[in-house]
């Protein structure tokens, strides 16, 4: 099998833009897999039936404009989960689905005024359109902005929504804060990394699995805010910060992490790999399919974390670690249930870190991905909301789906 790099460069080079913007090649793994490109539109479909429209959906309509995607679980919606939505609408063509959920961002839960404005409140009840909690988790402010930028790229800005004024105002809103009622950006000035609040003590560290470089380049490209320069440092950062924040051996990395790599304890839980970190081998992935500009660590970082879940038994590792592949002592439940097990979730994310490693084995974890089914447990637990958004995540991630939305060349 010829193993195609990551990325080539463009033919047409008088389409690359001055920022020296090189057009990635996305590869189809399922492909090379074995399986038919019918077989693989189908896989793809039926997961977003599963994830948007199915009797187990996690995405409510309201009236004639507005939407959400719900945590059913733990019954709120999440700019996590609205944010991902949007990014699953830009990616796949879906307009309408991606206006609704960002209309309904806007009117529950977006901040029009006092110091949060222009941030979002990261948890809502959906039924009683009250906010749980005021205060965002930087990585929907992250994953909105950039799916915005997308969508403006995909369908204009005199559609019904101007999607870059939109970003543009999270941006600015963004750049504004300084620390007035202890609210401050949401990338931490100093240390140039995204915090895991932008708010109170919360500013101080992060979260490896909002470590998404790719966003960043995003920005240089399409925000034109004039923070160019910012976030590509940001980029940077971000990269060597995984580099630190991925165990040496393992690959796993904690929950929660101080800005240098180091794992960050809270109240509330002791460090571990759990369910926020299943993310980084799939934003690895991604940055390495876009932008290959630290290919040889991300493939060295693949390789190890590929490894060390066969290590555990391929259709057997369980979801939580401590760093050096013990079993945690603390299990964090996921909403009523506690309990390790074999999750779907990571099986996907883990899938996407076969784009990656270059070695021929890595194939049994796309295989993987392709034979789990989006359905309970055999002790009937289900989460048809982290675990479908993984899912649909990877299998957009392994069939080539999963892109750069460019602007229309004219």
């Amino acid at each position: 099998m010829v193993i195609i790099p990551a990325f080539v460069i463009s033919q047409n080079k008088n389409k690359i833009e001055k920022s020296e913007y090189k057009r990635p090649y996305y590869r189809n793994l399922f492909k090379e897999a074995g399986y038919s490109q019918i077989e693989i539109d189908k896989k793809l479909a039926k997961a977003y039936y599963d994830v948007f429209e199915g009797p187990n959906r996690v995405y409510f309509e309201e009236g004639d404009s507005l939407g959400y995607v719900s945590d059913v679980k733990n019954k709120d919606a999440r700019t996590e989960g609205m944010s991902y939505g949007m990014m699953v609408a830009v990616q796949l063509n879906k307009k309408e689905v991606f206006d609704r959920l960002w209309r309904w961002s806007v009117k529950y839960m977006q901040h029009q005024n006092g110091p949060r404005e222009g941030y979002f409140a990261w948890s809502v009840n959906p039924q009683a359109k009250i906010q749980n909690s005021p205060g965002s988790a930087s990585d929907g402010e992250l994953y909105y902005i950039t799916s915005l930028l997308f969508a403006s790229n995909k369908w204009g800005n005199a559609t019904g929504v101007n999607y870059y004024k939109e970003a543009r105002r999270i941006l600015d809103a963004m750049w504004e804060k300084d620390g007035t009622a202890n609210v401050h950006n949401i990338i931490n000035t100093e240390h140039k990394q995204i915090s895991f609040v932008p708010e109170g003590g919360g500013y101080h560290w992060t979260d490896p699995s909002y470590h998404v470089p790719a966003f960043y380049e995003i920005w240089v490209l399409y925000a034109k805010d004039g923070h160019e320069k910012f976030y590509k440092e940001c980029a940077d950062v971000s990269r060597d910060f995984l580099h630190k924040a991925c165990h040496p051996l393992t690959g796993l990395t904690s929950d929660y992490s101080e800005f240098n790599g180091e794992p960050h304890p809270t109240p509330w839980m002791p460090p571990a790999f759990r369910y926020d970190s299943w993310r980084v081998p799939m934003n690895i992935a991604m940055d390495y399919t876009w932008y290959g500009k630290d290919q040889k660590w991300q493939e060295d970082y693949a390789k190890r974390f590929q490894y060390f879940l066969r290590s555990k038994g391929l259709d057997t590792y369980k979801d939580q670690f401590n760093l050096d592949g013990s079993t945690p002592d603390f299990i964090l439940q996921a909403g009523p249930v506690k309990k390790l097990r074999h999750s779907i979730g990571l099986v996907s994310t883990a899938a996407t870190a076969s784009l990656v490693n270059q070695d021929k084995e890595s194939m049994d974890f796309v295989h993987a991905v392709w034979n789990v089914k989006l359905e309970p447990y055999d002790d009937g637990y289900f989460d048809p909301y982290y675990d479908g958004l993984m899912y649909l995540f990877s299998l957009m991630h392994l069939s080539g789906k999963y892109q750069i939305i460019v602007p229309e060349v004219k």
